[in-house]
């Protein structure tokens, strides 16, 4: 899986829960990927392709090429 070459965000496990009648029943696994973008930017002077999450893309953490 990949990650974002800025924050290192990746994917994380846990558990998903059934809900019935306010008692947690049933809990099966499940994963929570990060949103990741394929954006061209520049690193040290040089345009490549890199994988970027949202959140570092919105709050201008990379230089878009």
């Amino acid at each position: 899986m990949a990650k974002c070459a800025i924050c290192e965000k990746t994917q994380s496990n846990g558990n998903k829960l059934s809900i019935t009648r306010s008692h947690i029943s049933k809990r099966s696994p499940r994963t929570w990927k990060p949103n990741l973008r394929t954006v061209k930017a520049e690193v040290d002077g040089v345009v490549k392709k890199i994988h970027v999450c949202a959140k570092c893309l919105k709050n201008g953490k990379v230089k878009r090429a």
